[in-house]
């Protein structure tokens, strides 16, 4: 990919990032603040303190996954020694990239990078990030369907329970090709070459089918590899990375909880953290960059059900500053600290060559 190139989509990815969300926060609050919301916020005591437990929360989760992948990475690596310091940077210098990315895709080539980086092995880099992928897929997994039976109860919307169902669907069928990719690789090689064949079209300039292939069985290898390690010699420190995950998650979804302390609501944390697991199935579907605009649009749909619409707007605008908007400009600082930019992609490159085999 060429600099230049790279530069601008770059450039269009941060653009439609913020002003998708910028937008649908915007439409929100004309439609939805009005004469009661006023009164509310000038007459009802907002307790300020219970917004800065929202931030101390997200700064947490940040130190959070940053131990967890500290975990990973050491127990991978043959001779990774990386701090929990370092782990963190790492973890803080992704979330730019992960935060104007469909999928938050963009994220996992600025880990697996500044982990090699700070001496770890690409391939134990890789392996790393595949097992924070995998840890996070189980926890979201078995929380899906209790959030769905908790949640059902406050869908009176037929179109929102209809748009869940769809969302959940495509989630598990998302988690079962995923296993299925682990139990059959082989077969996993063929539908990925076979797909890779049909997009044509869509190869850098000067890849050749033959490095496409290559590439594709050295992913699939990769990937089983990692899986291998932490069903056996790596169990303890994948059982630690999952409690760390566990741990991550909870701490993340008290956060909306906190936020409605805030604004002298009910917390609703029950239900606050099914509409979360709920949510999280939402926005890892590859929609908008950085799943901006449909995420503050599912947030209000979904707490629409627990608060009202009078003050959904102000709890959207406070909860996405938070959770997304501050995971911008924190990532932003430490990706240019660290990498000297923030107008580049062209970190998957850097990455491209022979991943050495330490799993």
């Amino acid at each position: 990919m060429e600099p230049v190139s790279s530069n601008r989509k770059i450039k269009i990815y941060v653009t439609l990032s913020v002003l998708l969300s910028v937008i649908i926060i915007t439409l929100l609050l004309y439609f939805t603040v009005d004469n009661e919301t006023i009164n509310y916020l000038m007459n009802t005591p907002i307790r300020y303190e219970y917004f800065i437990i929202a931030v101390i929360l997200q700064i947490s989760t940040w130190v959070i996954w940053g131990a967890r992948l500290k975990v990973l990475s050491n127990a991978i690596g043959e001779h990774s020694a990386l701090s929990l310091w370092d782990s963190t940077k790492i973890v803080m210098a992704n979330m730019f990239l992960a935060g104007i990315t469909p999928s938050m895709a963009g994220g996992e080539p600025i880990r697996i990078y500044l982990l090699n980086k700070n001496g770890v092995s690409l391939g134990a880099a890789t392996a790393s990030v595949l097992g924070e992928r995998l840890l996070d897929a189980f926890i979201i997994l078995g929380c899906v369907p209790i959030a769905f039976i908790v949640f059902q109860q406050y869908l009176s919307s037929e179109i929102l329970r209809l748009g869940l169902t769809i969302g959940v669907f495509v989630f598990l069928l998302a988690i079962t090709l995923f296993f299925l990719a682990i139990r059959y690789p082989d077969k996993t090689k063929n539908i990925l070459v076979f797909i890779s064949r049909k997009l044509g079209s869509l190869r850098k300039k000067g890849e050749d089918g033959f490095s496409i292939i290559e590439r594709i069985n050295k992913e699939v290898d990769t990937f089983n590899k990692c899986i291998k390690f932490f069903l056996s010699s790596g169990r303890k420190p994948f059982l630690i990375g999952g409690f760390l995950t566990a741990l991550y998650w909870g701490t993340a979804f008290m956060i909306p909880s906190m936020i409605l302390l805030g604004l002298n609501l009910p917390p609703h944390f029950l239900a606050s953290y099914a509409a979360q697991v709920l949510l999280i199935v939402i926005i890892m579907m590859p929609t908008t960059p950085g799943s901006a605009g449909v995420g503050e649009g599912s947030i209000a749909a979904l707490y629409t059900v627990l608060i009202g619409s009078t003050l959904i707007g102000v709890f959207v605008l406070i909860f996405r500053f938070i959770t997304f908007h501050l995971n911008m400009i924190i990532g932003a600082i430490f990706q240019y600290k660290m990498l000297k930019t923030v107008t580049t992609l062209s970190i998957e490159d850097k990455l491209e060559g022979e991943i050495h085999n330490h799993i």
